[in-house]
């Protein structure tokens, strides 16, 4: 590996974390928000940005060639599971601690290695079976069920993990067919065209503060998003993958700033046998790849 690609790489993974940061900010604004404000107001308002963003996206290819998929349907299904996803999500952060929350929806790719084996015809082997298992005990950690510290939202952010997980899988499915523009137009449109149905039914006028907030919530969607492609640009998806677990980091010291919320210890573990199962799962990957 040359200097330039080294420094290609070293750029891609300061854009990845602070795309990561950008999205913990997200989530932190939606945290506080949605005890403001209904969730589908924030979401018409998220995706209405994420429109401005998919349409410069798109500026080379062109907006109508980027319209044209071969697989739509698949498209927007995909794009409405995000939908459904995000709002989940909202709901989530609004009743568990942000830390808690990215925990256990840290246990993604690990539903994505469970359901590419009926979605995608992939076989997995005994190495990552076990990484699988290892992360469902740490979920085990996290949640606690049985006793009374279990909360009802830790099984809706195991809902979301699972959703985003299908939304991953649907996005692997559609790659075989249309290229990355597309597929971001149809994420935006399809979204923003539901919840242009949506939101206004549970609009409420917000107040200058209020308006601010939902600004800097399109703002750092959108911004998290451009960060992103960014980093894909200057390094490979397998680099930057480790790194976009610091998002867990992020979370927990804005939700120890703003919230006063601090993950204990049991969250902490289940969290690191999350991430370590997952960095496995993603390493056994990479091994089979070459």
């Amino acid at each position: 590996m040359n200097s330039v690609t080294v420094a290609a790489h070293g750029r891609g993974i300061l854009l990845c974390m602070a795309a990561m940061f950008v999205f913990a900010s997200q989530d932190g604004l939606t945290k506080h928000l949605s005890t403001v404000v209904p969730i589908p107001q924030i979401l018409l308002v998220r995706y209405v940005f994420f429109v401005f963003l998919a349409v410069w996206i798109t500026r080379r290819s062109g907006f109508v060639s980027a319209l044209r998929s071969k697989r739509p349907g698949l498209q927007i299904l995909r794009s409405l599971v995000l939908v459904a996803e995000i709002g989940l999500f909202a709901m989530t952060v609004r009743i568990l601690p942000l830390a808690d929350t990215h925990a256990i929806v840290a246990a993604t790719p690990l539903i994505v290695t469970v359901l590419s084996i009926p979605m995608l015809g992939e076989s997995v082997g005994i190495r990552r079976w076990a990484a699988v298992l290892a992360g469902f005990a740490g979920m085990l950690v996290i949640v606690r069920p049985g006793y009374t510290v279990f909360q009802p939202a830790s099984a809706l952010a195991l809902l979301v993990a699972a959703m985003f997980a299908l939304y991953i899988v649907l996005t692997r499915q559609v790659s075989r067919f249309d290229r990355s523009e597309t597929t971001v137009l149809y994420t935006a449109l399809c979204g923003a065209a539901v919840m242009s149905v949506i939101g206004p039914l549970y609009w409420t006028p917000p107040d200058a503060t209020t308006w601010i907030l939902l600004l800097a919530i399109g703002c750092t969607g959108a911004g998290g998003h451009l960060l992103f492609i960014r980093a894909l640009e200057a390094a490979p998806a397998s680099v930057l993958q480790p790194f976009n677990y610091t998002v867990l980091v992020w979370a927990t010291v804005i939700g120890f700033v703003f919230f006063d919320d601090l993950p204990d210890g049991a969250t902490i573990l289940g969290a690191l046998i999350i991430v370590a199962s997952g960095l496995y799962t993603f390493y056994r990957e990479r091994r089979r790849a070459a």
